[in-house]
């Protein structure tokens, strides 16, 4: 016998079932709703067997299990959407005020035998001045990158407005 047994409301079902034609929604979304209208026995609905929901759908029964138990838990915007981490997968090394540091690094008079700052010199300096504990060349680059892809963003914008 199933623990966690899905009996959907009138309101639900038809919220559901809009969700599921609806053209623009994620697949995620999509799936999940549709395993719920399956899984459903609530007013004569099927009740298709996790086996049976897992083979049309492409998924697991493990999965299918716990749409069901989000559902029963948590509701169903709960098991309709993705989970969120409770951990990040890792930290984040530049934050808003670190990257702030970094762009004004760029902005200063380059070190003594330098010609222009490199990715390297700009990662070691961020150590130096005790800015991060360490650093790798790619981070430097990716912050970089997505502040001048910003402030061109901003100009044609701009440009585009006067």
């Amino acid at each position: 016998m199933k623990k966690y047994v899905v009996r959907l409301q009138e309101q639900d079902r038809e919220q559901l079932t809009v969700l599921v034609r609806k053209g623009k929604v994620s697949a995620y979304k999509r799936r999940h709703g549709e395993i719920l209208l399956k899984a459903d026995v609530g007013d004569g609905g099927a009740g298709w067997t996790d086996r049976k929901i897992a083979e049309a759908y492409d998924v697991t029964t493990r999965n299918v299990e716990q749409v069901r138990q989000r559902w029963v838990e948590e509701g169903l915007e709960a098991a309709l959407n993705r989970k969120k981490q409770l951990r990040p997968s890792r930290q984040i090394i530049l934050d808003g005020e670190k990257e702030a540091k970094l762009v004004a690094l760029c902005c200063s008079p380059t070190p003594s035998g330098a010609a222009r700052w490199t990715l390297k010199l700009l990662a070691d300096k961020l150590v130096e001045l005790q800015i991060v504990e360490e650093i790798s060349l790619e981070t430097v680059r990716k912050c970089l990158k997505k502040r001048v892809a910003a402030l061109e963003e901003k100009d044609v914008v701009h440009s585009a407005n006067g």
